[in-house]
């Protein structure tokens, strides 16, 4: 939240109404537990991305060396990447992940049902 400055993304709990809604559009996400990121998709329709591609397409949206790091790591093969999210994801407690912060009333308004 506090490196995404334009304030265009919207954040949803998969299990709420609106990841329940994009569940149902895209049953494929039906046993995933992970970030997923959900946009336009160019011709129209909706593009969905996971695990690795979903950060890397969140990096890239943030800009500066987080776009760097963004397509830097597409050039990874994707078993390689999502091998890796799934590793950092499962220790990141241990990895020293931050402890998660109470939002903001404006930060609040951009999370969904």
């Amino acid at each position: 939240l506090r490196r995404e400055r334009e304030g265009v993304l919207r954040f949803a709990p998969l299990q709420g109404v609106a990841g329940r809604t994009l569940v149902a559009r895209h049953p494929r996400l039906a046993g995933v537990d992970s970030v997923v990121w959900a946009e336009p998709a160019p011709g129209g329709g909706e593009r969905v991305l996971v695990y690795s591609d979903a950060a890397l397409r969140a990096a890239r949206h943030l800009g500066g060396a987080w776009a760097l790091l963004g397509r830097v790591g597409g050039l990874v093969p994707r078993w390689l990447r999502d091998g890796v999210y799934r590793l950092v994801a499962r220790h990141r407690r241990r990895l020293g992940g931050a402890a998660c912060e109470l939002p903001t009333p404006q930060q609040r308004a951009r999370f969904l049902d």
